[in-house]
């Protein structure tokens, strides 16, 4: 499921947050103008392979009053121009990719393992070598591990980024309506009461469906959104962020401790709670589940404690998180809504690069989530374009 044309993306609603800092940052490579320059090439770049036409651009009024309100109470939101492609045309809109590159003459080898690469060549698990002048790396999150492998391997230098952990939240989608209406995918940042941790919402889904997500070792979960086909709920992750110092600095397998004790927990499931349930320590059954308003999306679950799965402080910064965002969003924090464990967002172990993403070996280049570089769609693109043009500049093409 997270591996293939498209990866796990084509799976996901596929929505475009045209902003140079959501989703990874732009800044670090480039200067402002070139960052929104960029953004608006891939944007137009979708588009031109079957994206919708329709751009969600934040009504300045609304967004002002929706600002207003949450800076009250210690909370930002973030106004951005989205581009909502849905989980059906994503599929649509990554064919046409493919079929135009194929159409020119690139050939995908799919199901088809890389076992390392070099200057100069890639050898595959059959022992297959592939000569070439360059290569760009781009495994996906999927391939994050193997990647940083890689890298150690021929002294690519990394490091670690922190990782974001969490739940994904399930509301009656009347409750979203309001601010729906301002932002199709509202961006709020919290800092918690008690220990100040970053708190955020990503990827929310209106009237949308909670999905399993489905790696080696645990079962997840994740959201997205039809055009077509829609629900009474809506859906978001509600992710704290985690950065870890020396001597342990290893993001990557403090996550994945985390989501295999979740695995543990819900019997290779993911977990669902109420987090009614959750604030009073107790597990959450079938029962307890249909007596509240939200019925799950998602059924193929085991309900249980979240606070057994998830670290203490987590937990905390999660009720403390929705319950101030129940004053922008009133009902968010209601006992009835419904809480899915666990959702984490590695960040993979980043690869040094250069404005081109140019790693330390020459001719090889890195590029998207796999390599820590983004954390999205829109940006995970214009790593690529910038790897690409990278090469062209080398080959004289383009200054």
């Amino acid at each position: 499921m997270v591996s293939g044309v498209g990866g796990a993306g084509i799976f996901s609603s596929g929505l475009l947050n045209l902003h140079p800092q959501i989703g990874g940052d732009l800044g670090e490579w480039l200067d402002p103008e070139q960052q929104w320059r960029i953004v608006e090439y891939v944007d137009s770049a979708f588009v031109e392979f079957g994206a919708p036409t329709r751009l969600y651009v934040p009504d300045p009024i609304k967004s002002a009053e929706l600002s207003r309100k949450a800076a009250a109470v210690g909370m930002r939101f973030i106004p951005i121009k989205q581009r909502h492609i849905g989980t059906e045309n994503s599929v649509r809109v990554i064919a046409n990719f493919r079929d135009f590159l194929k159409n020119r003459g690139v050939r995908f080898l799919l199901k088809t393992r890389v076992e390392s690469f070099n200057k100069g060549f890639v050898v595959l698990k059959d022992g297959k070598r592939i000569e070439c002048r360059y290569v760009i790396l781009a495994p996906g999150r999927s391939g994050a591990d193997w990647l940083a492998r890689e890298c150690k391997r021929l002294g690519i230098q990394t490091r670690f980024e922190p990782i974001d952990v969490g739940v994904r939240v399930e509301v009656p989608s009347v409750i979203l309506d309001p601010v729906v209406e301002v932002s199709v995918d509202p961006k709020f940042h919290i800092y918690t009461k008690t220990y100040r941790d970053f708190v955020r919402t990503f990827c929310v889904n209106h009237r949308g469906f909670v999905v399993r997500e489905v790696y080696n070792n645990y079962v997840g979960v994740n959201g997205h959104t039809f055009e077509s086909v829609k629900s009474e709920n809506s859906n978001f992750a509600f992710l704290v962020r985690v950065a870890l110092t020396e001597p342990v600095e290893n993001t990557l397998a403090y996550g994945d401790a985390i989501a295999k004790q979740a695995a543990t927990i819900g019997g290779g499931k993911p977990i669902l709670q109420t987090l009614g349930d959750l604030r009073r320590g107790r597990r959450s059954t079938w029962g307890r589940i249909r007596m509240g308003l939200v019925r799950p999306t998602l059924t193929d679950v085991t309900p249980g404690d979240i606070g057994m799965a998830l670290p203490h402080r987590i937990v905390i910064d999660i009720i403390e998180g929705l319950e101030s965002l129940d004053n922008v969003i009133p009902g968010v924090a209601s006992d009835s809504t419904l809480l899915y464990a666990p959702e984490i967002k590695f960040s993979a172990l980043r690869v040094e690069v250069d404005k081109y993403m140019e790693t330390s070996i020459e001719n090889i280049f890195v590029a998207g989530d796999g390599a820590g570089l983004s954390r999205g769609i829109v940006i995970a693109a214009a790593t690529g374009v910038l790897a690409a043009r990278g090469i062209l500049r080398k080959e004289g093409l383009i200054n």
